[in-house]
């Protein structure tokens, strides 16, 4: 294994990218100008965590949402329930009339 000719900032700053801002690695080394390999080998000595799945907090933050948008979309049935309705009965209204005056 050769030493590496980049600084310790700049490994960290690329392993950064990959793993908390979630870069893909081919676009990190193309744009840095280091090979894949090379990435690779920081981000895994680096002994940086993987970036992990939602947290218990993302769960209940997505459970408030939830939530707080049952209501809403409970009125938007509502809304459309009504839309319907009144829909059926302009055309019954409707074909009353034009019977009425087809006479």
């Amino acid at each position: 294994m050769g030493t590496s000719r980049c600084s310790d900032k700049f490994e960290r700053d690329a392993v950064h990218q990959i793993t908390l801002r979630r870069y893909a690695v081919r676009e990190v080394s193309e744009r840095l100008g280091v090979s894949m390999h090379s990435r690779y080998n920081w981000t895994k000595l680096s002994g940086d965590p993987k970036p992990k799945t939602p947290g218990v907090h993302h769960e209940a933050e997505n459970r408030r949402l939830k939530r707080e948008l049952a209501p809403v979309t409970e009125e938007d049935d509502i809304l459309n329930k009504g839309e319907a309705w009144i829909a059926t009965g302009s055309r019954a209204m409707m074909a009353a009339y034009l019977a009425q005056n087809a006479k």
